[in-house]
């Protein structure tokens, strides 16, 4: 059984894309799932997944099999609000943080959030804290601060998730700890710093629904702010990818331990998900949620015949679509101290030789 800590991007319904990845690689049976991270849509996939898996442990019953039942509960009831009338289907326009354009309308806060009610009847927030549950980190965005912030063992509790997905256009900040938090997606869409902490790095994948690349350039003034959207919810993945690169530089040069790399992988929903406009983020149509589902299911199989024995080996993220001129200007003003590390980490094995 191999070991894969999961990353899961946000991005309105088209995050029921993920969940099909998730559902493939649960169904796989070949992975574990020792933790799992999530912003907005991917911070509801993750608590679904983790709560599911812990729920069937206490049960006796298959971790795997429970997980998908609970993910199943999520997006069947986010589906069935997509049958009903326009108010149910404004909200929906903010459930998962959708960064659409609202109706003039739509935008004074309201004191209530109709995620609320879905999680609390399918998410079983006691069991996340089972020794057996995969630990959850859930991001968010500090209001007066802009920096992002993660919410992570007692500090996870229903209302991180609904920060996490709390877009200011709709919806009143949540205050948790006397401090207010906006959507994780303005500052971590998702989190990768928690897994640098870990004792042994390990694999991460990367499920990514907000592509990097664009094939041709925006023109028209929805394609303008549907990629000015993109940009803006990609901005700190590509920054923390950018420093999982630099950390194991570090560990290649030996100034951090081996077993502390951290081999990258991705599934990339932004190309499987170019048919479907930005607008699709804001629906949730029981056939769209089914499609994207299906779509998602696909695209897991096809990464799991071409990368799954890549897992515990290397990483497969194509690294140079996230890098840019800060990232290159960084390297070449560091080579005279590469030589240095290299001659510290010689030290440093030649001290731990000779006691």
């Amino acid at each position: 059984m191999k070991a894969v800590n999961l990353a899961l991007q946000g991005g309105g319904s088209h995050g029921a894309f993920t969940w099909g990845v998730l559902d493939a690689l649960l169904e796989d049976g070949s992975f574990e799932f020792p933790a799992i991270s999530g912003t907005s849509a991917g911070a509801v996939n993750a608590v679904a997944l983790a709560s599911g898996w812990a729920v069937a442990v206490r049960a006796g019953r298959s971790p795997r099999e429970g997980a998908r039942e609970a993910l199943r509960a999520v997006w069947n009831e986010v589906a069935s609000l997509g049958t009903y009338g326009s108010m149910q289907r404004e909200m929906l326009r903010v459930m998962f943080g959708a960064a659409l354009p609202l109706a003039a309308g739509a935008r004074s806060q309201l004191a209530f959030n109709p995620l609320r009610g879905l999680l609390e009847r399918t998410v079983d927030f006691g069991a996340l804290h089972d020794a057996d549950a995969p630990k959850v980190h859930v991001g968010a965005t500090h209001v007066r601060t802009g920096r992002a912030a993660v919410f992570s063992g007692a500090r996870l509790t229903l209302d991180a998730v609904l920060a996490s997905a709390c877009l200011p256009e709709l919806f009143a900040p949540v205050t948790i700890g006397g401090e207010l938090y906006w959507d994780g997606g303005y500052s971590v869409n998702p989190p990768l710093a928690p897994f640098l902490h870990q004792p042994a790095g390990g694999d991460v994948l990367l499920i990514q629904i907000n592509p990097v690349l664009q094939a041709a350039a925006p023109v028209t003034s929805s394609e303008i702010r549907e990629r000015a959207a993109e940009l803006t919810f990609n901005a700190g993945l590509l920054s923390q990818v950018r420093a999982v690169e630099h950390f194991n530089q570090l560990v290649g040069l030996g100034i951090l331990p081996r077993e502390r790399l951290l081999r990258l992988h991705r599934i990339d929903g932004g190309d499987a998900l170019q048919r479907f406009s930005q607008s699709t983020r804001a629906t949730a149509d029981p056939v769209l949620v089914r499609e994207l589902f299906t779509l998602g299911r696909e695209t897991a199989a096809q990464w799991l015949r071409i990368h799954a024995n890549a897992v515990g080996h290397r990483g497969t993220l194509p690294f140079r679509e996230y890098a840019d001129d800060t990232w290159l200007t960084f390297r070449e003003s560091t080579r005279p101290w590469r030589v240095g590390a290299r001659i510290h980490a010689l030290l440093r094995a030649a001290t731990r030789v000779l006691g």
